[in-house]
C-alpha cells in the first residue's frame, strides 16, 4: 500500500508539474513572446517548440522521484529512469530541430535568400543532431557511457560511408552549388537527359525540385547539377532581353537583279530611302571605274532583290520598339540548302516574358512573310497535294490546247 501510495503521489506530482508548466508558465511565456516578431509569426508558433520543451519537466519529476518509491525492483527503477532520460534527449533534439526549421523559414523570407539557400545545411545539422541524440538514447537505455559507443564507430566507418554515401555526395554538391552560385530558387533550368525544363522551386540537401512548364514536378538529385550538363537561363532573365534566332527559307529561283520597274516599286518604302540612295551611289562609283567594260551589264554591279530585302528587314528591326536596340541585331544569309536559302534574323526582344516574347517574334515574321512578294521573293516549301493537283490540271489543259 505504501508503494502504491507513493507511486500515485509521484504520478500526481508529475501531472501537477505538467499542468503548472503548460497552463501557467508556458501561457505566460507565450504572451511575452507574442510581443516579439517571432511571436507574431503564425508558422513559427505552430512549431510548438516551447511546448515540446515543457514535456521535459514531468519526465524529470518521474526520473528523480522514482528512486523515492519504496519496495520497487531495482531493475524497474533503472529502466524507468533511463526511459525518462531517453525521452528528455529526444524531446530536446526535436526542439532544436524545430528551431532550425524556423531559422530556415525566416531566412527564406529575406529578399536575397534565393541566391544562397541554407536549407541543405539545415538538413545536415538536423542529421547530426538526431545522430547524436540516437547515440545518447542508446547509451542511456543500456546504461553505458556514450564514449563506448563512439569507440565502436571506427569499425563501422566503412558501413557508415556506404549508408550515408548519397548524403555525403549531396552535401559536397550543396556546398559547391551555394559557393559557386550555380542555381538559385526561381532559376529557369533545362536538363534534357532528366526531362527537366522549368523553374527551380526548392533546393534541399538530397534533391532539387523543378516545376516544368507543363506544371509537372521533377525531382533531381542535387549532385547531378555538379556531374551532369544543364542550362541555366538566369543570364537571359537578368539581361532584360531574349534572343530571336529564326530563318526564312527563300526560294533561290526567285532571287534576281531589280528591274527598273521593281526599283521604282521599292522606292516607295520609307525605310529603304537612305539605303537605296547610298547603295546606288556606291554602285555608280564602282561602275564608272569600268569605263568601256561597264557597257556590258554582266560586268556591272546591280541592286538585287534579296540584298534590298535584307536591308529592309534590318531597318524594320531597328525601328521596332519591341526589339532591344542595345543588343546584337543582324540579318544574315546562311549556307544554301536543298530547302532554300536561309535568311536568318538575329536579334533580342526587350522583354524576357515567355508569352510576350512569342508574340513579338510572331508579329515580326508575320510581317516579313507578308511583305516578301513586294521584293519578288518567295519562301520555299515542299510540294503538297494541292500543288500536285494544280500541276496536273495545268498539264492537262496544255495538252488539250495542243491537241486542238
Amino acid at each position: 500500500m505504501d508503494t502504491l501510495t507513493k507511486l500515485g503521489l509521484l504520478l500526481l506530482g508529475a501531472w501537477i508539474a505538467n499542468f503548472i508548466v503548460k497552463k501557467v508558465l508556458l501561457r505566460g511565456l507565450l504572451n511575452l513572446i507574442s510581443y516579439t516578431p517571432v511571436g507574431k509569426d503564425r508558422q513559427a508558433i505552430e512549431r510548438n517548440i516551447v511546448a515540446r520543451l515543457a514535456n521535459v519537466v514531468p519526465a524529470l519529476v518521474i526520473a528523480f522521484g522514482i528512486t523515492s518509491v519504496p519496495n520497487l525492483v531495482e531493475e524497474l527503477t533503472i529502466v524507468v529512469t533511463n526511459v525518462c532520460y531517453a525521452f528528455i534527449v529526444i524531446t530536446i533534439a526535436r526542439a532544436i530541430s524545430g528551431t532550425l526549421t524556423i531559422i530556415n523559414m525566416l531566412y527564406e523570407r529575406q529578399p536575397d535568400a534565393h541566391e544562397r539557400p541554407i536549407k541543405g545545411y539545415i538538413q545536415v545539422a538536423k542529421i547530426v543532431i538526431y545522430a547524436v541524440a540516437t547515440i545518447l538514447m542508446v547509451a542511456v537505455l543500456i546504461d553505458k557511457s556514450p564514449v563506448i559507443l563512439l569507440s565502436g564507430l571506427g569499425a563501422m566507418a566503412a558501413v557508415l560511408m556506404l549508408v550515408f554515401q548519397d548524403t555525403l555526395l549531396s552535401l559536397v554538391a550543396s556546398v559547391q552549388i551555394t559557393s559557386n552560385d550555380i542555381i538559385r530558387v526561381g532559376d529557369w533550368v533545362e536538363m534534357p537527359n532528366l526531362n527537366a525544363d522549368g523553374d527551380v522551386i526548392d533546393i534541399a540537401l538530397h534533391q532539387v525540385k523543378v516545376q516544368n512548364w507543363d506544371k509537372t514536378i521533377t525531382f533531381i538529385p542535387t549532385r547531378r547539377f555538379i556531374s551532369d550538363p544543364f542550362k541555366n537561363w538566369r543570364g537571359m532573365q537578368e539581361s532584360g532581353g531574349r534572343r530571336i534566332k529564326r530563318s526564312l527559307l527563300l526560294d533561290q529561283q526567285s532571287i534576281h537583279f531589280l528591274t527598273e520597274d521593281e526599283m521604282n516599286a521599292v522606292k516607295r518604302f520609307r525605310l529603304l530611302k537612305d539605303y537605296l540612295k547610298d547603295k546606288q551611289q556606291e554602285i555608280d562609283e564602282w561602275n564608272q571605274q569600268l569605263k568601256d567594260e561597264g557597257k556590258e551589264p554582266v560586268n556591272t554591279r546591280r541592286i538585287t532583290n534579296i540584298g534590298t530585302f535584307r536591308a529592309y528587314v534590318k531597318k524594320y528591326l531597328e525601328n521596332n520598339e519591341r526589339v532591344h536596340q542595345e543588343m546584337t541585331l543582324m540579318v544574315r544569309q546562311l549556307n544554301p540548302t536543298s530547302d532554300g536559302l536561309p535568311l536568318e534574323v538575329y536579334c533580342f526582344t526587350n522583354t524576357t516574358a515567355w508569352t510576350e516574347y512569342e508574340s513579338i517574334q510572331s508579329d515580326i515574321f508575320d510581317h516579313l512573310l507578308s511583305i516578301l512578294p513586294e521584293f519578288g521573293l518567295r519562301v520555299f516549301q515542299h510540294p503538297s497535294g494541292i500543288d500536285m493537283r494544280e500541276m496536273t490540271r495545268n498539264l492537262n489543259q496544255t495538252g488539250t490546247k495542243d491537241s486542238s
